[in-house]
């Protein structure tokens, strides 16, 4: 028997594992430790690939588990920090009615996630690079922001709640939609054809020293950036 071969499955399940760490983390108020375990998910979802192309142990199971694995990991666990810090802020401004019912707008994340993970699926095109933001850099932009709004629930309970909203709705339609965004995986080490690579990973390495958990969504947001100024391309 082959045992290489179950690698690339057993760190995919490893990124199921973290997932729901992040959610147990989301449930029990520690957005801090959602992010994180969002963070170590986003480790073994670029590991594993890179396992199977090392060790040619690609599978049908592996592409299913993958993607099963990162609706958890990448869809439910952000859904579930953003809910329950919507819940905290609505908490506070003492909503009534019908209001009540808007913190379960988080749930936009996982549903738009599934979606774009399906279309990538069965999207032909996104062999190089992503037709649409990629589910984990979607989940670490809202397990970090989730973590750093947290402490300020009670003062701006308000602004955090509505504003919260319309971003995950609009940073969700950039899950579906046609943006192109380059991948990480590079195919050598050369500067050119990986600029784009190069200056993310150097900002992002120097916005994560000196702001932390902040840097992780300031990274995303140059990766949107970046696309975005690539896109004439």
């Amino acid at each position: 028997m082959n045992v290489l071969k179950y690698i690339p499955n057993t760190i995919t399940c490893l990124n199921l594992i973290s997932g729901c760490m992040a959610i147990v983390a989301a449930l029990n108020g520690d957005l801090r430790g959602t992010i994180l375990w969002i963070i170590a998910a986003s480790v073994f979802d670029f590991t594993d690939g890179l396992a199977a192309r090392l060790l040619k142990a690609y599978s049908p199971l592996g592409k299913e588990l993958d993607s099963l694995s990162d609706i958890v990991s990448f869809g439910v666990a952000p859904g579930m920090a953003l809910f329950m810090l919507l819940k905290a802020a609505a908490g506070v401004i003492g909503l009534s009615g019908i209001a009540v019912l808007l913190p379960y707008l988080a749930f936009v994340i996982p549903v738009f996630s599934a979606l774009r993970l399906a279309k990538f699926n069965i999207d032909e095109r996104q062999t190089v690079s992503f037709i649409g933001m990629p589910v984990p850099a979607h989940a670490l932009l809202w397990g970090s922001l989730a973590c750093t709004l947290q402490p300020y629930v009670a003062i701006h309970a308000s602004t955090l709640l509505y504003g919260c909203i319309l971003l995950a709705v609009a940073t969700s339609y950039l899950l579906v939609s046609e943006l192109s965004m380059f991948s990480m995986k590079v195919k050598s080490l050369s500067w050119k054809g990986n600029e784009q690579r190069y200056v993310l990973g150097g900002c992002g390495l120097v916005f994560v020293i000196l702001f932390k958990i902040p840097g992780v969504a300031a990274t995303i947001l140059l990766y949107i950036l970046l696309s975005l100024f690539n896109r004439k391309e």
